[in-house]
């Protein structure tokens, strides 16, 4: 049975230090990201069973925003964003995953605190 109930899960500010950029500097050198992760699950129990099973493990969670930034370099935070949300996918029994990725040092000429980049997926959009 579905329940009318949704749970969202937030994993707010989780910093990760990456090579990801479309400049040179950035590819060699590096930079601090901060990503914010959330999601809901597809079907949770009705009423809600106190048990890890239950869920998706938010330790997994960051496991994934941590891996899938270390492991592998992209010229887009917008590409970085979508594969966070693939391997949510892949793995989990999700309804909606959101991902906001911020860069607090941006390669331009002028001030601001950071660029920051949402990306949404939902069931049934693909």
């Amino acid at each position: 049975m579905k329940s009318n109930k949704n749970y969202t899960i937030r994993l707010r500010n989780i910093v990760v230090y990456g090579f990801h950029g479309v400049h040179q500097e950035e590819k060699t050198l590096g930079q601090r990201f901060e990503i914010d992760l959330e999601y809901m699950l597809k079907d949770p129990p009705d009423p809600w069973i106190d048990e890890e099973s239950t869920t998706i493990s938010y330790v997994n969670a960051h496991n994934i925003v941590s891996q899938v930034s270390s492991e592998q370099r992209f010229n887009l935070i917008e590409t970085l964003g979508n594969r966070i949300i693939e391997e949510m996918r892949d793995r989990y029994p999700v309804e909606m995953i959101l991902v906001r990725i911020r860069k607090p040092s941006v390669p331009i000429q002028g001030i601001l605190d950071h660029v920051e980049v949402e990306i949404v997926w939902q069931s049934g959009t693909n």
